[in-house]
């Protein structure tokens, strides 16, 4: 049995799409439902969201092998990751490069790349002051939002269970500057990728200009939604299918 939830949409295609958000593959990917005509989106909810199986924290290495496996049975899919699952989409993509036909990935926090500014470390030292404080679900997640530079008022109030149960993955998981990237073997891999930012934070900004440079990738900015880009939908979906409709153009 499947360890995760694919929730498919559309025909053509196929486009594996990795949520980060703890709104999981449905919240995370709402505005996106109008790539499904000309494309089969597979909305994945890692484990630990949605329908798929029960975990006490989230792990990006166990997520990896989940969406690794996924590419191989669809392969060659265009590949999609969000913040979280960003990390998760470049392992992924190295893991098994054969199956990749393009990567885009949106603000990953993969914090290692550039564990070497002090912006860089302030940012992990205060998620982990959060985190070391014991809080509860409900009093972890808007203080992580506020961290990481969305806003927690968007978050309902009281929190419904779907999202105390997903905060709860998230702040007892492994946390994604522990990831290590394989840059050079993203670099060496054939498929095109893109990274995007939301101009928002000098971090996450950090890490996508180190993305772009180490792995010859295409940089983009589109602001107004902090971290939170996919929910920014028009412009996002012009730019993944202007992005897909070249790679398939060139194939």
């Amino acid at each position: 049995m499947r360890s995760i939830e694919v929730i498919e949409v559309g025909a053509g295609d196929p486009v594996v799409m990795v949520h980060g958000d703890v709104t999981g593959a449905e919240g995370t990917w709402a505005t996106q439902r109008p790539l499904g005509d000309g494309h089969r989106l597979l909305l994945v909810n890692r484990r630990g969201f949605g329908a798929s199986a029960d975990v006490d924290g989230e792990d990006f290495l166990v997520d990896a092998t989940d969406v690794a496996e996924l590419l191989d049975a669809h392969a060659p899919a265009h590949l999609v990751g969000h913040s979280y699952g960003g990390v998760v989409s470049l392992l992924a993509a190295a893991a098994t490069p054969g199956s990749v036909r393009s990567l885009t990935v949106f603000e990953p926090p993969a914090f290692g790349v550039t564990i070497e500014r002090p912006e860089t470390r302030a940012l992990i030292e205060r998620i982990s002051g959060i985190v070391d404080a014991g809080p509860t679900p409900e009093e972890f997640l808007p203080q992580f939002v506020s961290a990481v530079g969305g806003d927690p008022a968007r978050l309902p109030s009281p929190l419904p269970p779907p999202l105390v149960r997903a905060a709860g993955v998230q702040l007892r998981g492994r946390w994604p500057w522990e990831a290590v990237i394989p840059l050079d073997v993203l670099d060496s891999a054939p498929f095109p990728k893109l990274v995007v930012s939301g101009g928002h934070h000098v971090v996450f900004d950090g890490v996508c200009d180190v993305l772009e440079e180490r792995l010859g990738a295409r940089r983009e900015v589109l602001t107004g939604a902090g971290h939170s880009i996919p929910s920014l939908g028009d412009p996002v979906n012009e730019l993944l299918a202007d992005f897909w409709s070249s790679v398939e153009a060139d194939a």
